[in-house]
């Protein structure tokens, strides 16, 4: 991408609040890591940064991008940030400042953590982490009182530790991950309605029955794991589990 193009991005940035440029091919080059194409343009230039405080939206989706810098911490009314389909192994502490941030979507990385600040993104509402490398729910997350959905799909997540008991999302999908064992703690989520457990690894015996018996919990999706759907059907608490998703199936009928 020329300079006139890219200037040309900027200055609509600079009306509108919004800074996309996807799929371009974009590497950010650094000492250590040279550009795969010469062409590619530096994700965020210094023209980029006279628009930290006009920014509201950055979408830097289908790319190269390896790296994001500490720069991204100073886009102090960004609300929303993509960075789906990129090669990013970590995310810097910087990110963390962004305490008007309410939807990220960091899809198809190559993360395995989160900074240790994270949870002080406290506008968060909207967390997408689907196609990581993740093997535990972080237990950052838990610090998030407005976190409405998280998706933690395609992950290498094993276990669900105790600490999900403290989070606050309304739906969170662990689909195909190689979850065999979950703590009962998930039950005492005091906002989860929607639980996706699709194609992992659970017998059913490791899926606590106070999901069905006690929790908010009012749609679980637990196909393509150990057990047929029918033998979930006959645990105690089905019956309760029933009347809550029958419920909310009238309320949006």
């Amino acid at each position: 991408m020329g300079n006139s193009a890219l200037k040309a991005h900027l200055e609509t940035a600079q009306k509108t609040g919004v800074f996309q440029l996807t799929g371009k091919g974009l590497t950010e080059r650094n000492q250590n890591h040279q550009s795969v194409d010469q062409d590619a343009l530096m994700i965020f230039p210094e023209d980029l940064q006279k628009l930290t405080s006009n920014l509201r939206t950055i979408d830097l989706s289908n790319n190269k991008i390896e790296l994001l810098p500490p720069l991204i911490g100073k886009f102090s009314i960004l609300k929303s940030l993509a960075l789906n389909n990129n090669k990013l192994t970590a995310l810097p502490e910087e990110l963390c400042k962004l305490k008007k941030l309410e939807t990220l979507h960091l899809n198809g990385n190559h993360l395995r953590q989160l900074p240790t600040a994270f949870g002080q993104l406290s506008a968060l509402k909207t967390l997408s982490l689907s196609g990581n490398q993740l093997q535990t729910v972080p237990s950052q997350l838990c610090g998030l009182r407005h976190l409405d959905v998280v998706d933690l799909s395609k992950n290498k997540i094993q276990n669900v530790p105790d600490t999900v008991g403290e989070l606050q999302a309304i739906e969170l999908n662990l689909n195909q991950n190689q979850i065999s064992q979950i703590s009962v703690q998930i039950s005492h989520c005091p906002r989860l309605k929607v639980l996706r457990l699709e194609e992992n690894c659970l017998e059913l015996s490791m899926l606590p029955e106070s999901i069905l018996s006690d929790s908010q919990i009012s749609l679980l999706a637990v196909e393509g794991n150990l057990f047929e759907i029918k033998k979930l059907r006959e645990l105690e608490g089905y019956d309760k589990y029933m009347e809550r998703f029958t419920a909310t199936k009238k309320k949006f009928a």
